[in-house]
């Protein structure tokens, strides 16, 4: 029994060596935006998910400097009824 778990466990540890990550670009930086619009509804409906959520910078690849000014524009937009809440 010991030597299947062994096995098991080696597979594993070779499995999580094979991934290779995609390094995605920040589509910001790459145009040189400085500021986000929080008026661009259409821009920042990209950057939500079906339900309304702000997408996670892991999937946007988006980097933590213009998500953090994401998130800000997203949050302006919806308190000024450009954006909704919540999405049904």
């Amino acid at each position: 029994m010991g030597q299947k778990n062994k096995k098991k466990n080696k597979n594993r540890r070779e499995a999580k060596k094979k991934r290779i990550f995609l390094v995605k670009k920040c589509r910001f930086c790459e145009s040189g935006v400085v500021d986000i619009d929080y008026k661009d509804g259409g821009l920042l409906r990209r950057y939500l998910s079906s339900r309304g959520k702000i997408l996670a910078a892991r999937y946007t690849g988006v980097c933590a400097k213009h998500q953090r000014k994401l998130s800000q524009a997203i949050k302006r937009s919806r308190y000024l009824a450009i954006l909704p809440y919540l999405v049904r």
